[in-house]
């Protein structure tokens, strides 16, 4: 492959995904290593191979020398391009990793702590293996950014807010390639578009004239709908409770590992298996995953002041068709509207970013 290849990469705490695009901007590889912290493994496509990964920076090394057994080198690309999830207020588009940008990434650590220390990590590794090789990043969070002040303000004073305590919103990169890749495949974007970003992490995003103006993330991507293992909606004061009870770090697992689906039906998190299940609590589950959708898509249509589409994207919402009728049906309220089904491209949109600035 020339040296104008582009490696999307997302690091994360048990696992980083890579995908690989020419300079066309077509996929050509994916490489993947799970099961971070332990007895892991490296995917080659459906081809899986067992080994040691005891930290992130060994298997970046991994992804790395498997990239070369495919005949690929670090100095065959043109680029690195991360998915970084937390931008803070003030990365509010992709970006080329400069010190102050690294900095600024460093700065919104406390603002996502389970997900920017992974993200910098593999910068870092990068940087330290490869001076050279240009990193750029793309955010989670930058396609809110559109959101008025009174959608991302929390009702509290400024000095509790001085620290980027604000509604910042999550599954951006998603949204932004649904954003593009919608025209293409119905031929246009409606003016008032009600987006649903669901998989084992879930929001849903008002779209208006191609920008987004409110969503049910918030500070965190634990805020809004009923997830794979995340709570999803629930009021201060009980968070409050649950602190004083079982104390901080027992809540903080608890709201983000054991709650959702999971605490729910006591089955899964995996919405496959909740549908394939035949108990009164998997059912129960998906009810009320639906209800939310359904009770939170309310809050998103009023925010853009009326509905034109839906479209589904993200794990269930392209492949769970019982999902999307429960949800459609729950809007049927609203007189028919065109639904559709985007694909979700984020490594795609990523590499499409990264490769903007490199023109640029």
């Amino acid at each position: 492959m020339p040296a104008s290849a582009i490696l999307v990469l997302n690091a994360g705490s048990s696992s980083i995904k890579t995908a690989l695009f020419d300079a066309d901007l077509c996929e050509q590889l994916r490489i993947e290593a799970t099961g971070i912290g332990g007895a892991g493994e490296i995917k080659v496509g459906a081809q899986k191979s067992p080994t040691d990964l005891p930290d992130n920076a060994t298997a970046l090394v991994s992804i790395f020398n498997t990239l070369e057994q495919q005949g690929i080198a670090l100095r065959d690309l043109r680029a690195i391009a991360h998915r970084v999830v937390h931008g803070g207020p003030t990365l509010t588009s992709a970006q080329r990793i400069t010190p102050e940008v690294h900095a600024a990434i460093t700065a919104a650590v406390p603002l996502a702590p389970l997900h920017n220390p992974h993200h910098l990590a593999a910068i870092e590794v990068i940087t330290r293996i490869a001076p050279g090789l240009p990193q750029y990043a793309s955010f989670d969070t930058a396609f809110h950014a559109t959101n008025p002040d009174v959608a991302r303000r929390y009702a509290l004073p400024p000095e509790a807010t001085a620290n980027g305590l604000q509604r910042y919103g999550f599954h951006g990169t998603s949204y932004a390639a649904l954003v593009r890749a919608l025209p293409q495949q119905s031929g246009t974007l409606p003016a008032r578009l009600l987006a649903l970003h669901l998989g084992n992490g879930a929001s849903l995003c008002a779209i208006h004239n191609g920008q987004s103006v409110a969503t049910t993330m918030g500070y965190s991507p634990l805020g809004g709908l009923t997830m794979g293992t995340r709570a999803g909606e629930i009021d201060a004061g009980a968070v409050l409770r649950l602190v004083r009870t079982h104390g901080l770090e027992e809540t903080d697992t608890l709201l983000h590992h054991r709650a959702g689906l999971l605490g729910l039906s006591g089955v899964s998190p995996d919405m496959r298996t909740l549908l394939d299940s035949d108990t009164d609590t998997a059912r129960f589950a998906i009810e009320h995953f639906c209800y939310w959708v359904l009770r939170q898509s309310g809050s998103m249509i009023a925010a853009m002041g009326g509905l034109d589409a839906i479209a589904f994207t993200g794990g269930i919402g392209e492949n769970a068709p019982q999902i999307r009728e429960a949800i459609t049906r729950g809007l049927s309220w609203l007189g028919p509207l065109p639904c559709y089904i985007v694909k979700a491209e984020e490594e795609l949109r990523i590499a499409r970013e990264a490769l903007a600035l490199l023109d640029a």
